[in-house]
Parts: structure tokens; sequence; C-alpha cells
């Protein structure tokens, strides 16, 4: 089909559907899209609570740990009971009924249907932390694979010993750092890969002991982009003390400072082969994708923590062995043909509308489900009659749509309306991570909100009290209950107060790191302004041929240009209103080999 421009239902922006968008969906048997591509994506994470925890009664009557609101409508187990085979996943079953809507249906059986209360497998000693596979000795960490003793860590994979960290793959002995590959023993860095003993740092491949530095690659014992010897460096970092919060602040300004003077490349991405996106690794052929690794043939995508992801369109989070997945929120851990489902995963195939359904194949319409095959709402069916009946269902939703409190329409082909999310807006990635809407802003697009419970905790100690340094604090300040320094008045979800783990403590100590001064959740939101946006702009290269546009930054070789202005444009998530130089790949790798 040729490519054809449609409005969306939801911005009522213009979106173009291309050829080979119609071709896909053809593969997968589904209708174009009423949706652009961002609001999407922002519906699917409306779906989604990626790092709040909160107190809830289980089906028991017991109060446990949880990824949903005390008052949200689901009914949820613990995770060792969900798991087990104590319960009937089908006993919930209910016949399918052509007087209602689909979504209205799936509405009832969510509030009835127990599900997991944190998104966990094979979890070990992990208790506060959700959206994880094969945690072990973690700490208040989310969206995590295989990761082992972290504290404050929200998406990674293969992470060790790390703490307070976004984004950190096979990683190790990390603090305060965002997308950090293959790194060892870093702090304060961001965008760096196979480095170690990297402080203040970013844009760094195959560096160690450097301090302060942007944009270098194979270089050891250098401070501010200039170079030491060994003796010197370790004198030169004794004296900065960084373990003091004034000189740590002074020394964080001039490294921030000396990060606008040299040339960013227009995607954080490395060994791909035709890539259009943000934070893409390893991937082949993907295109307008957003945190993804090791993907093949993929478009609209984002957030894999692992690969190999592949033949998928609008897929969000996961990855980990995921094949021929559609407008679907996690689902991976060898998942094929998943369409318009949410957290499905271990195993799973041939699945449609369901939700929290593990290990399972041949579901349409399912909550809670695990290890079963041919069922609609639940209800087990035999094959045949399943084949039968799941296109009267299909045709029954085109036929009776749902319509929501703002008009618009989902028949078959729509991911769940964001209002029926057990979530309310402020509780879900869409929120927390990319469209943080004021409540106002929210309920006019149709969103659900829910006041934050009040806190008042006794604080014993105000941040501003804290220490100086780092040697300075006393074993005593673990007992402490510290005042965040935000106070709960920005939109960061503050916490207001916080405590200082023993464990914390000693990596401080360790690694002369100063006492925060901020609970995580207002520090990890502050991580959060080193990483670039999922949008993208269409820009220009800065080099005009021996100097960047703006002239701060004189280039050190010949371009493939010569003197002359770059020809290339490119699709960036750099807005073209920021401060940073923005070089083409050809350009950007003529300054850093």
């Amino acid at each position: 089909m040729n490519p054809e421009t449609k409005q969306c239902q939801n911005c009522k922006q213009d979106f173009v559907i291309q050829s080979e968008d119609f071709d896909f969906y053809k593969k997968v048997g589904v209708p174009a899209p009423t949706f652009c591509p961002e609001c999407r994506f922002q519906r699917r994470l409306t779906w989604r609570n990626e790092w709040q925890i909160f107190k809830k009664a289980d089906v028991h009557g017991n109060e446990i740990f949880s990824g949903f609101h005390r008052d949200s409508p689901v009914k949820i187990m613990k995770v060792e009971e969900w798991f087990s085979d104590s319960w009937d996943s089908l006993a919930t079953g209910r016949d399918y009924d052509f007087t209602k809507p689909f979504f209205v249906q799936m509405q009832e059986l969510l509030k009835v249907a127990p599900i997991i209360a944190r998104s966990l497998t094979k979890p070990v000693n992990s208790e506060y932390c959700t959206n994880a596979s094969g945690p072990k000795n973690c700490y208040l960490s989310f969206g995590i694979s295989y990761s082992e003793n972290c504290t404050y860590v929200i998406w990674s994979a293969r992470a060790k010993d790390c703490m307070d960290c976004h984004m950190i793959f096979d990683s190790e002995l990390c603090y305060g750092c965002v997308n950090m590959v293959k790194c060892y023993s870093s702090l304060f860095s961001f965008d760096c890969e196979s480095c170690d003993n990297v402080i203040l740092s970013k844009n760094l491949v195959g560096c160690s002991n450097c301090f302060g530095c942007v944009g270098l690659k194979n270089k050891s014992y250098y401070i501010f982009n200039q170079p030491y010897s060994k003796e010197e460096y370790v004198k030169k970092l004794q004296e900065f003390n960084m373990g003091s919060r004034e000189n740590f602040e002074k020394l964080y300004q001039e490294a921030a400072a000396l990060w606008l003077t040299f040339p960013h490349k227009y995607i954080h991405g490395v060994h791909n082969v035709n890539a259009v996106g943000e934070y893409i690794k390893d991937s082949k052929n993907a295109l307008y994708c957003y945190r993804v690794i090791g993907a093949e043939d993929v478009k609209y995508c984002q957030n894999f923590t692992l690969g190999p992801a592949k033949d998928s369109y609008d897929h969000s989070n996961f990855g980990d062995g995921s094949e021929l997945v559609y407008e679907t929120l996690v689902a991976g851990n060898q998942a094929s043909n998943i369409k318009f489902c949410s957290q499905c995963y271990a195993s799973v195939s041939n699945l449609q509308y369901s939700i929290y359904c593990l290990g399972a194949s041949n579901l349409f319409g399912c909550v809670g489900v695990r290890a079963k095959q041919y069922c609609i709402l639940n209800k087990q069916y035999t094959k045949e009659e399943y084949e039968e009946l799941v296109p009267k269902i299909i045709q029954h939703m085109n036929d009776m749509p749902y319509v929501d409190a703002k008009g618009r329409v989902y028949k078959y082909g729509e991911f769940f309306p964001s209002e029926l999310s057990p979530y309310a807006y402020n509780e879900t990635s869409a929120y927390q991570e990319f469209w943080p809407l004021t409540k106002q802003e929210a309920l006019e697009k149709g969103f659900t909100w829910r006041e934050p419970e009040k806190r008042d905790y006794a604080t014993t100690i105000a941040s501003a009290d804290l220490p100086d340094s780092i040697a300075d604090a006393q074993d005593s300040i673990t007992k402490e209950v510290i005042g965040c320094q935000h106070e709960g008045t920005c939109n960061h979800q503050c916490a207001t107060a916080f405590k200082i783990l023993a464990l914390e403590l000693e990596f401080y100590k360790k690694h002369n790191i100063p006492l925060p001064l901020l609970c995580p959740n207002c520090r990890h939101a502050e991580r959060l302004t080193h990483r670039n946006p999922p949008k993208l702009w269409q820009r220009h290269c800065s080099c005009i041929g021996e100097a960047s546009d703006d002239g701060i930054y004189k280039n050190q070789t010949k371009h493939f240009h010569d003197v002359e202005e770059c020809p290339n444009e490119f699709e960036t998530s750099y807005a073209p209103d920021r401060p940073e130089i923005v070089y083409c790949e050809g350009c950007y790798n003529s300054e850093v080999a």
C-alpha cells in the first residue's frame, strides 16, 4: 500500500503510516492504528508503575508491598503465592457477553482476577523491588534484569554493586551515573562505555582514571581533558577533595561547562545498522526507537533492557527473546505473537488483550492466567471453540466499540484505554519519566489522578545540617531521619525525608562521596536531566568546516567535507534550542578517533 496520512484521534496531529508499516500490520493481522506513535507510547505507559511501591491488602487481607495503590481496584497476591499451584487462575472465568463492549468486560475481570503484587521473576532477597527479572540482594531498584547488590538503581541489566544509577549495563561499582556500558568503579559520569575509574565525565570510550573529561577515547590519567602522569593525577584528586560537598559542586559545574565545549554525537548509539532514535545499541533496522538493545527489524519500540527482540512495532519494555510483538507493554523472556497485552512474559505465545499472563499461549482477554492455553476471559475452551469464538469477539469489538470519556473510540486494534488503568496517571511511567502533567492537565486529557498521600515524617535533622565532608559523617547518621532539601515542593514525588543506609554510608566513605541532600526520588529526577527524551528533531550537523557553527569548538582533524559546511542532516533527540554542539557520526568520529 502507499503511504497514508492520518489524524491522531487523541492529539489531533497528523501522522504518516508508511507502506512498510502496512506490510507489518498485514503480517500480524491488525488494522492500522488511529493514535500517533507518541500517543500510543504514552497510552501504553499509563498501564505501568515504574518505581513506586505501596502497601496494599492482598486477597487474604494481609498488608504487603505492591506496585498498586491501596485504593486501586485490583486483587493482588504475594509473588510466591501467585507463582504457586495453591490457587486456580481460571476461577474467575466467565462467558463472553455480546451485550457489552469488550473493554468493559476486561475492566470487570481486572477487578476480580488476582494478579501478582509486584512484577518479579526469580527474585532473591529483593523484597523492595518491582519490574525486575532475577534481582539478587537489591533494594528499591526497579526495571532491572539480572542485577545484584544494587540500591536505588532504575533500569539496568547485569549491574552489580551499583547505587543511585539509571540505565546501567554490565557495570559494577558505579554511583550517580546514567547510561553506562561495561564500566567499573565510576562516579557521576554519563554516556560512557568500557571505562573504569572515571569521575564527572561524559562520552568516554575505553578510558581509565579520568576526571571531569568529555569526548575521549582510550585515554588514561586525564583531568579536564588534559594529560597527567599517574603520580600527578593521584595528587590532584587528593587536592580536589571531592568528599566535600562544596568542593564537589564546584568541580561538577566546571566539568559540566567543559562538556558543552565538545561535540556530541547526534545519537547515543553504537554497533548499529540503520538506526533512528536514541539510546540504541547492537541493533539493525531499529527505527524511531528509544533505549533498545539487540533489536532487529523493529519500529516505535522502547525500553528493551535485553536482546534479542525482533520483528515488532510499538513494543515497550523488556525484550529478551521477543518477536512479532505489537502494541504491547512488557513482553519478553521468549514471547512470540503478542498483541495488545500488558505484562505478559516467560514463554508466552499467541496472546491478545491479556494482562499479567505468564507461561501461557492462545489467550484472548485474560487476566492473571498462568500456564494455560485456549482461554477467553479466563474461561477454558477447546482449541476448536477458541478459534471459532475469537473472530466473533473481534467483530463485536468493531460493531460495539468502547468510547471513553473524551469520545475516543476503541475498536479492535487499540491498546487498553488509559482511563481503565489500575494506576492513576501520576503513578505511572508516563508521568514519572516523560510527560509530567499537572493534575488539571492530566484530567483535561482524560487521565485519572490520585492525590498523593500526605507525608508527615518526624525528621531528626535537616539536610542543610549534614556535614559538608563525608570524612565528618559519623556512623550515627544512619539513625537519623533526614529532611529532603526539596521539602516536597518539587514535582518529583518527593518523599520529603529519607535515611542513609549503613551500606550507603560505607559506599560514600569508600569512594569519597559527600552525603546526599535529596531523597532517592528527587535524586532520580536529577539523573533524568542527563538523559535525552524520546522525541526527535530534524537538524543539520553543527560542523561548518573547521569549527562548530557557534565557534566554540575548533576541529582537531580534517573532515570528509574539508573546509566546507557539513552537508549531513539527521533526526536527533537534541532539540534545536539546546546548548550542546551536535555533530553527525562522521564528524564526531573524526574528533574522538
